[in-house]
């Protein structure tokens, strides 16, 4: 009779203290982190329940590192994926050893702006100090490569946008999903454009938008700047516009365009070739696109920046060569080639 008393108060000690246990373990693992602002925390490679448990432990996140152990033995299908994870205020264990088996790691982003050069791209992406850069040294044939396009130059084939990446995403990742959205916002507009335009593809369309792009920032003067190139092209006159001998003159422009550079025999010379130069000169946006589809009607044939950031268009050579009297030979003080963007 005693040894079935002791042994039924040994059973009822094993149960309370069983419940206790258990009772504190859902407390500390349901129970919100101690912190009052978002942390970042990163999972690596190779890290498991007990790693993980001994570095949120030592950043003050969870009280025991072993209480990760508990976790993963509650949820053993749970795997940590390697990234950055944001840790809020009112998550609690549970929530954290269950965002790191989500893989939903901090995103952050990246402007391309339109205007750019794809190499100003990665340059750009370069200074995040994020992204894996595979492109810096690459010549344009194994950006083309590499990337997967189906041009044999890579200018112009990067839609302007803002982008989402993870941290650790390589440059290559992020300028496919750049071409992928010019692919399908420059064939979308092309469905939607002006009849009888002098381009014989979408690619044409989206060098005469790369020119116009560079040409002005003032939205208004796009499509009356994509009309004016286009009636040259139609009357067989040259562009003669200098963004692209600019860029054709690539490292050898030091910031003023020379009568030199304007007699450079390269191919992006407007000034002494007829018709578009062989491809893009920057990476646009999509309102640059739709001005080179959709012109707006103009007689003007000609166009001088003014030193405000827009410029002043004319009909006729003496027109323009007044205009040119007018705004270049005595420039203002404040000459600026782009506008004031107000505040």
């Amino acid at each position: 009779m005693a040894f079935i008393k002791w042994f039924y108060r040994v059973v009822f000690l094993s149960v309370t203290l069983s419940a206790i246990l258990a009772g504190y373990l859902y407390h500390t693992i349901t129970a919100p982190v101690e912190i009052t602002s978002k942390e970042e925390f990163e999972v690596k490679a190779g890290d498991t329940a007990y790693s993980l448990g001994n570095e949120l432990s030592e950043k003050g996140l969870i009280a025991n590192p072993y209480l990760t152990r508990v976790v993963a033995k509650l949820h053993s299908e749970w795997v940590p994926k390697v990234g950055k994870y944001a840790i809020k205020p009112e998550m609690n264990l549970l929530d954290i050893m269950a965002l790191f088996d989500s893989g939903q790691s901090i995103f952050y982003s990246i402007t391309l702006l339109e205007g750019k050069t794809t190499r100003d791209f990665l340059l750009a992406m370069q200074a995040r100090g994020n992204i894996t850069m595979t492109l810096l040294d690459a010549s344009n044939e194994e950006i083309v490569k590499k990337v997967g396009l189906d041009v044999s130059h890579p200018e112009g084939q990067f839609f302007a946008n803002t982008y989402r990446y993870h941290e650790g995403d390589t440059d290559v990742s992020i300028l496919k999903h750049a071409h992928e959205l010019m692919t399908q916002t420059l064939n979308d507009l092309w469905e939607k454009k002006t009849e009888n335009l002098p381009y014989k593809s979408p690619y044409e369309a989206l060098i005469m938008a790369s020119i116009i792009e560079k040409e002005t920032g003032v939205p208004y003067e796009r499509p009356l700047i994509s009309q004016v190139f286009i009636s040259r092209l139609e009357k067989g006159m040259r562009l003669q516009t200098d963004p692209t001998v600019i860029y054709g003159l690539g490292d050898l422009f030091k910031g003023n365009l020379t009568r030199k550079g304007l007699q450079d025999s390269s191919p992006y010379n407007t000034y002494r070739i007829y018709g578009l130069p062989p491809t893009p000169i920057a990476n646009v946006g999509r309102e640059a696109i739709e001005a080179a589809l959709n012109p707006e009607q103009t007689k003007a044939l000609y166009f001088v920046a003014k030193g405000d950031g827009t410029h002043a268009f004319s009909n006729t050579l003496q027109e323009h060569n007044q205009a040119v009297r007018k705004y270049q030979f005595k420039r203002r003080e404040d000459y600026r080639s782009t506008p004031v963007i107000a505040k």
